[in-house]
């Protein structure tokens, strides 16, 4: 069976006959050179499917669904709390969160943000990209950007804080509950005093140092994320 799995934001059920939007009918027949009555897979959060190419016209693909592979997973949510980085960089440490296991990405403009706009349509391809590569169903949420006192007025997750000027370096799994662990990474300039206060008087929050050294953000991001899946598997 072929290996190129394509995220379908619709429902998928058996015997299901559809279209692909153009950008992938082009990217499955153009660039992959699926033909008529050859395999691929379609997913989503709701499972994963063998589909059928069943019809090529005016460079949209037709496809009818086979058989169920894989049916809908239960995760644990993981979620991510940044500030905005450069582009390149940015784009780098979502494709990798991704992979590693992120559910729901939460961009943070901080009082040392310097990047205080986010494309959000473009991550959202990164995210879809990164998904179909590393074999995941779910593809992670991205939301708007907020401010951290926004973010912190939910009491609805765990919270892990990347703290540079924390002496702990160990996280007690008997304190995480069953909300979404989230990891909260700060900007290039690090969390202003009363930002780390802020932080620090959450609820349940776990400080942790995760390297002595100072790390950019997204080598931050992927050693927090590695961490953390550590503990919990």
């Amino acid at each position: 069976m072929s290996n190129i799995r394509l995220f379908f934001s619709k429902k998928l059920s058996a015997d299901l006959t559809d279209k692909l939007d153009k950008h992938q009918s082009h990217y499955l027949t153009k660039v992959m050179r699926v033909k008529e009555n050859e395999v691929f897979s379609l997913f989503n959060k709701e499972g994963e499917w063998e589909a059928k190419i069943i019809e090529i016209s005016k460079s949209v693909a037709k496809f009818k669904t086979i058989k169920q592979l894989r049916q809908k997973e239960n995760i644990k949510e993981q979620w991510l709390a940044f500030s905005p980085i450069k582009s390149n960089y940015q784009n780098f440490m979502i494709q990798k969160a991704t992979e590693l296991g992120v559910t729901k990405f939460l961009p943070i403009i901080f009082d040392r943000t310097v990047v205080r706009k986010i494309n959000n349509e473009r991550l959202e391809k990164i995210v879809i990209e990164a998904s179909e590569q590393s074999n995941r169903l779910n593809v992670p949420v991205i939301e708007k950007a907020q401010n951290l006192k926004n973010f912190l007025s939910s009491n609805s997750m765990n919270l892990i804080f990347t703290d540079l000027n924390s002496n702990n370096k160990k996280i007690d799994k008997s304190k995480l509950t069953d909300k979404p662990i989230c990891i909260i990474i700060g900007p290039e300039g690090d969390f202003s005093e009363t930002e780390r206060e802020e932080i620090l008087s959450f609820s349940g929050v776990q400080a942790i140092k995760i390297n002595e050294n100072i790390l950019r953000s997204e080598t931050a991001v992927i050693s927090a994320i590695s961490i953390i899946n550590y503990v919990i598997n």
